[in-house]
């Protein structure tokens, strides 16, 4: 990543490349648009601060991104989930990060639309995707859930990200696409 090197102009590179991803991400896991916001620039800050430590051997880029992104939505929802215990209600606009098939989450454009994409990809893909993603098992805890070797796993998370960003710039590129960035 050009930004753990310093070079501010990568900062709208990766604002651009990856501003989709970060949303569908953080709003797979937060169902309030302003708390969502708040945590893709959480992401962004925290990419800036912590991309030194991008391993390309390890992850993809977009994985490395991904990653980082659903953390800071995870950790926005236990931020407001302590807060909402401290006063004593429950906040109907946090979707609870553990529920089951992702029922409660807020579908908007962007949400249906990383749905819409996930669709596109192979089968394995889409597995690999959801449990890391959406459920956020790491490699190690997909490849002991699903029996796939290790390899096997990275493989996939890699090879289904990169085809969903195809997915989503040709969509973008397509006449009358809107697209967030």
């Amino acid at each position: 990543m050009r930004i753990a090197a310093g070079d501010r102009s990568a900062v709208e590179t990766c604002l651009a490349r990856y501003g989709a991803l970060v949303w569908s991400v953080v709003k797979s896991v937060i169902g309030d648009r302003d708390l969502a916001e708040d945590a893709v620039q959480e992401a962004f800050v925290d990419l800036w601060l912590k991309a030194a430590r991008f391993d390309p051997s390890k992850s993809s880029e977009a994985g490395f991104v991904a990653l980082v992104a659903r953390r800071r939505a995870i950790d926005a929802v236990r931020r407001r989930a302590r807060r909402t215990r401290d006063v004593g209600q429950e906040d109907p606009n946090v979707v609870a990060v553990e529920h089951e098939g992702h029922a409660g989450v807020d579908r908007d454009d962007e949400v249906e639309l990383v749905y819409s994409v996930l669709a596109e990809l192979r089968p394995e893909q889409q597995r690999v995707l959801r449990l890391s993603l959406l459920d956020g098992l790491s490699h190690s805890q997909i490849s002991e859930h699903t029996g796939m070797p290790l390899g096997t796993v990275k493989t996939h998370a890699r090879r289904g990200l990169s085809q969903a960003r195809e997915i989503l710039e040709s969509r973008r590129a397509a006449p009358g696409a809107g697209g967030r960035a």
